[in-house]
């Protein structure tokens, strides 16, 4: 078994040395680590680094060092295969670690972030299934289950509004009625459906109650007052029916839209509107002044001078509605669909031959037909028109419109086509 060396004693001697020596500055630095440090900024001066130190700050033979010089120039780096990698430090949790530049000249692609699982999203609602529509209603209905046990009169009553329904034909009956009811009707400007209490005019055919709203009675723009409908009683119109409710054995109706047929058929019928045409209208409404009638979807006002060559005192006394009289085409304006008609037209005008019939000095008898700016129109028996005043012994309220008096003619107007004349008594 090989001895052991023993090193020499000088190398004993020196290692021991070594030992003391390093046991001493260890001392050394940490009572200059625990002792606090000095202030020097203030007393720093350049000169203060260049200077060397002075004696008294060296120890026992120890000799001041020489300044490190080092040229840059031959340093030399560790290569990457002398890196031990246990003593490469790591850059902090805190600073990003840096990228390597992409060969190429190319970015490389930063790593996505760890996004969170995301959730499913809720499922859809359930489509709400739409309200079914009038008609939808109407086409799902068993005829021959609600018209059963109908009489032929009633079921031929509600086939009718049945078809009238389907493909939007045109009824006709006589308004019996006109009363207030809360009704859903369409709002033209904002399109919904609107609960409104109107006047709404009642036809029955024969035991269905058809009921049609203020609002579909009249064209937007020509609506009429309220009391212009309820004088209507009375009156012949066409219908077009816009919903049934068999079930409650009633339907809603529209007079607007078979007036608008009406127009249509008769634009484009050129012997229909043609000036000298002679045609039929319907008395829709009396006034005491004015009258409202029908002619082909048209509604018309006429005056007194449209309808007789005589005074007529109150034309309610001579009209009413539901009358359909003759009517002569005056013009039509198919763009505007303005159509103007005369009732007396179709009448031949008694002024014709009333110079050889009454002339100019002869006593007649006739009846007051009206009072206007202090003349009064007088009639004759033949529908004559005579202007007349009174006599220098009589007042104004000595007549009244109804009484029968004796005149003379005076003069003859051919221009205006009047006749002129003086009242001188009561008959």
């Amino acid at each position: 078994m090989p001895r052991k060396k023993t090193p020499p004693a000088e190398t004993v001697d020196s290692m021991e040395q070594a030992n003391t020596l390093e046991t001493e500055l260890f001392a050394e630095n940490e009572e200059a680590a625990a002792a606090p440090a000095e202030e020097t900024f203030p007393h720093v001066s350049p000169d203060d680094y260049a200077a060397e130190p002075e004696a008294a700050d060296l120890q026992d033979g120890e000799q001041p060092l020489p300044a490190a010089e080092v040229d840059l120039a031959h340093v030399e780096l560790p290569s990457a295969a002398e890196v031990d990698p246990a003593h490469v430090e790591l850059p902090s949790a805190g600073t990003p670690p840096p990228l390597d530049e992409p060969s190429g000249g190319e970015l490389a692609a930063e790593p996505e972030p760890l996004s969170e699982p995301e959730t499913p999203p809720p499922p859809p609602p359930k489509p709400e299934k739409p309200e079914k529509s009038d008609r939808q209603i109407f086409y799902e209905l068993d005829f021959n289950e609600v018209d059963r046990g109908l009489t032929p009169e009633e079921r031929q009553e509600w086939n009718s509004i049945y078809a009238s329904y389907r493909s939007r034909s045109a009824l006709s009956g006589r308004i019996i009625g006109v009363d207030p009811l809360a009704i859903r009707v369409l709002n033209r400007q904002t399109g919904d459906m609107e609960q409104e209490v109107m006047y709404c005019a009642v036809v029955v055919p024969y035991r269905v109650r058809i009921v049609i709203p203020a609002s579909e009675m009249w064209e937007s723009g020509q609506e009429r007052p309220d009391f212009v409908l309820q004088n209507m009683v009375g009156a012949a119109i066409d219908f077009i029916i816009i919903k049934v409710d068999r079930e409650s054995g009633f339907a809603i109706a529209s007079r607007r839209m078979a007036a608008r047929s009406q127009r249509y058929f008769f634009s484009h019928r050129p012997a229909l509107h043609r000036e000298g045409a002679q045609t039929k209208c319907r008395v829709l409404s009396v006034g005491p002044r004015r009258c409202l009638v029908e002619c082909y979807g048209h509604d018309i006002n006429l005056t007194q001078r449209e309808l007789r060559y005589t005074a007529i005192p109150d034309l309610r006394d001579a009209y009413h509605p539901g009358m359909e009289l003759d009517c002569i085409v005056k013009s039509y304006d198919a763009g505007n669909a303005a159509l103007r008609i005369s009732v007396k037209e179709t009448e031949s005008n008694p002024f014709e031959g009333a110079e050889l019939r009454h002339p100019v000095g002869c006593r007649r008898q006739a009846v007051i037909a009206g009072k206007y700016g202090g003349g009064v129109f007088c009639n004759l028996p033949d529908g004559t028109v005579c202007m007349c005043g009174y006599s220098y012994q009589h007042e104004d309220a000595d007549f009244q419109v109804g009484d029968t008096v004796i005149l003379v003619v005076q003069r003859y107007d051919t221009e205006k086509r009047q006749m002129y004349g003086k009242i001188l008594s009561k008959w």
